[in-house]
C-alpha cells in the first residue's frame, strides 16, 4: 500500500459509492487505474466490505435504538453470555470491549415495555450483573451532503 492508496481509502471512507471516474480525478487516475487499485485492495483484504450507514431513527418501525452496556455476574462465562443474548429479539449487534463494562449491545425495542423486557431478561437469563442503558436519539451525519 502506497500514498495513492491511503488517499483512494479516504475518498471512500467519505462516499464508497463514488464512481471510479469520479474517484479516479479525485486522485489523479484514469477511472481504470483507480478501479484496479481499489480491486487488488479488495483483493489483499485492505478494503474488508462496504456498508450503509443508516439512522436509527429512519424506519418508523424500529421503534427504540438502544446501547446497552452490561458487566457479567462472576459466575457467567463470555460464551455462555454470547450463546444466549444472540437469540434474544431486538439484538442486532454484540461486542465485547474493554473498560468498565464487558459488552456493549445494541438493540431495537418497539417501545419501553419491550425495552424493559429485554433488560430484565438480560439479567434473568444472560447472566447480567449490571447494565446501563442509552437510548439513541438520532444519529449525526458527517459524510458529503447529497
Amino acid at each position: 500500500m502506497d500514498s495513492l492508496d491511503s488517499e483512494i481509502l479516504g475518498v471512500l471512507r467519505e462516499d464508497a459509492r463514488i464512481s471510479y471516474r469520479d474517484l479516479g480525478v479525485r486522485v489523479g487516475l484514469s477511472a481504470n487505474a483507480a478501479a484496479d487499485r481499489v480491486r487488488r485492495m479488495r483483493r489483499d483484504g485492505v478494503i474488508r466490505g462496504f456498508t450503509t450507514l443508516i439512522d436509527p431513527t429512519a424506519e418508523s418501525r424500529a421503534g427504540l435504538v438502544v446501547f446497552i452496556d452490561i458487566t457479567l455476574r462472576l459466575d457467567t462465562t463470555n460464551e455462555e453470555f454470547e450463546r444466549v443474548v444472540l437469540k434474544l429479539p431486538g439484538i442486532t449487534e454484540v461486542v465485547h470491549v474493554t473498560g468498565a463494562h464487558d459488552y456493549l449491545v445494541r438493540a431495537r425495542a418497539a417501545d419501553p415495555t419491550e425495552l424493559d423486557t429485554l433488560l430484565r431478561t438480560l439479567k434473568r437469563e444472560a447472566g447480567v450483573a449490571q447494565s446501563s442503558t442509552r437510548i439513541a436519539l438520532r444519529a449525526a451525519t458527517g459524510g458529503p451532503a447529497g
